[in-house]
């Protein structure tokens, strides 16, 4: 009786699998196959075609120069160079290979800063002045043109006088830019309705007051020059060269951790943001400097 089951059992599964009665192929005849294949084909084409419809309006709604929702926020944040890991450098004088990799990073990031590369790609802007370049209508006014920033602004800090940017003699160099934000007019209105660029100060935190030393800042007065401003995005302006202000650290004390803060000050932006005591991160950066000597 079981062999008689089992064969019964086989018999019904490869009936499923193809009836030579009823020439039904697992179930359905050709027809209905045909019919059922029809209907997922018509179905899945229509939801292509709805998908490829939906995709081409919302295209048509964005801008292909500027972005139509910008979640960034207002108040830019501020980044370092050279970074290090987790925002430290850390080096010891007497070893070269310690501090050459920060060298070689500033060196890599300062090349597109060159004079001769800058006057090739950029203009020779006036100072103390937005350079707005609006557009005609529904013209493009693109490429649009950027400004010099000329790595010799640097002055100590550029790596021409000293290549190794300080960190040889325990009086390092560092970098720091704004993130960018399309749009953004930075200043601060004052008196006679000036406009004071934006400008750098760091300081040490309150357990390190007295370990930081003095700084030297340059451009001498710390600032981006509003020529810089606004941005018009990396598609509309190809050629632009983030300002930069470089933070000398000329007699910090030596063997020991130094908590640095650096923030903008006067960066009331266009839509009257200020800059937020609370937040940790917006026109600010904080980072470790620790410079070992024997």
């Amino acid at each position: 009786m079981a062999k008689e089951d089992e064969k019964k059992e086989s018999g019904d599964w490869k009936e499923f699998f193809w009836n030579p009665r009823t020439h039904e192929l697992l179930g359905r005849t050709a027809s209905s196959w045909g019919l059922i294949l029809l209907f997922y084909l018509v179905f899945y084409t229509f939801l292509a075609g709805m998908f490829c419809l939906t995709m081409y309006v919302m295209l048509l709604t964005l801008d292909d120069y500027k972005p139509t929702w910008q979640d960034r926020l207002a108040t830019p944040g501020m980044m370092i160079r050279p970074k290090g890991e987790a925002l430290e450098i850390t080096y010891s004088i007497d070893q070269t290979e310690s501090w050459d990799t920060y060298v070689q990073a500033l060196e890599n990031f300062l090349a597109p800063y060159n004079n001769s590369q800058q006057a090739m790609n950029n203009d020779d802007c006036p100072q103390d002045k937005y350079f707005i370049q609006e557009d005609s209508g529904e013209v493009r006014n693109n490429p649009k043109r950027s400004c010099q920033f000329n790595r010799t602004i640097l002055e100590d800090c550029s790596g021409l006088t000293d290549r190794t940017y300080g960190y040889q003699d325990g009086k390092p160099c560092v970098l720091i830019k704004l993130n960018r934000v399309i749009g953004m007019t930075p200043g601060k209105r004052g008196e006679n309705n000036n406009i004071q660029a934006p400008f750098v100060t760091c300081g040490a935190k309150k357990e390190d007051s007295d370990s930081i030393g003095e700084i030297a800042y340059f451009p001498p007065n710390g600032s981006f020059n509003l020529m810089y401003y606004p941005y018009y995005g990396k598609r509309a302006q190809v050629n632009y060269s983030q300002p930069l202000v470089a933070v000398k650290f000329t007699n910090i004390t030596l063997n020991m951790d130094v908590n640095v803060e650096c923030k903008i000050n006067s960066l009331t932006t266009n839509n009257n943001t200020q800059i937020s005591e609370r937040d940790k991160f917006a026109g600010r950066v904080s980072f470790k400097l620790r410079i070992n000597k024997a």
